[in-house]
């Protein structure tokens, strides 16, 4: 995976309005959609699920105006065992909203519905910061992910693998193990027989 993304502010806000415009010509505003249960000052957050993929809205509540949005999107590099366990977060937050901590509230959500995270092959550098600030409290490995097979590389990956576009980041939910996860998804476990096992 790299550390290369960056995305213009201006993308990012313009981006957010064609989703909100997408949304109330779909007959899909966003007060119609279900709460969730966080709370960060004047915003709302909704949730909706389509083909197994969640996408969390923020609402500005004064506004009613679209703040940003999470997708926890489908791979379809994975197999069907593993799309039952894993999904990839991508956010998009408005300028204003940015470093307030919204995509790391989102994710923890998520993380509390049972659903393992796993990163894109290339992320930005607050992206980055994001899932390890995380890992404080989930466990953090590496993956890789090529030709549809997963391979568990260890809590730890070296420049070689980390400049690999198939090494991805991952996050397990609460109540997953390494064996809980390797059994679940069939990943292989390049590791096997050294003590690299996160969680219980």
């Amino acid at each position: 995976m790299r550390i290369d993304v960056q995305v213009p502010t201006a993308n990012v806000e313009a981006e957010l309005e064609r989703i909100e415009l997408r949304l109330q010509a779909a007959g899909r505003p966003l007060r119609s959609m279900t709460p969730l249960d966080l709370w960060m000052p004047g915003l709302c957050f909704r949730h909706r699920e389509a083909d197994g993929e969640h996408f969390v809205y923020a609402e500005h509540i004064a506004s009613g105006r679209l703040a940003g949005c999470t997708v926890f999107n489908r791979l379809v590099e994975l197999d069907k065992r593993a799309d039952r366990v894993l999904r990839s977060p991508h956010s998009k937050y408005g300028r204003l909203y940015q470093r307030r901590g919204i995509a790391s509230a989102v994710y923890r959500w998520a993380l509390g519905q049972g659903i393992c995270l796993l990163s894109g092959p290339r992320q930005s550098p607050g992206a980055h910061a994001l899932w390890h600030s995380l890992a404080k409290a989930h466990p953090l490995g590496y993956v890789s992910l090529e030709d549809k097979v997963l391979r568990w590389l260890g809590e730890e990956a070296g420049e070689d693998r980390l400049g690999d576009l198939h090494t991805r980041m991952m996050l397990l939910a609460p109540g997953w193990g390494l064996d809980r996860f390797l059994r679940e998804t069939r990943a292989l476990n390049e590791c096997e027989g050294a003590a690299t096992a996160p969680g219980p």
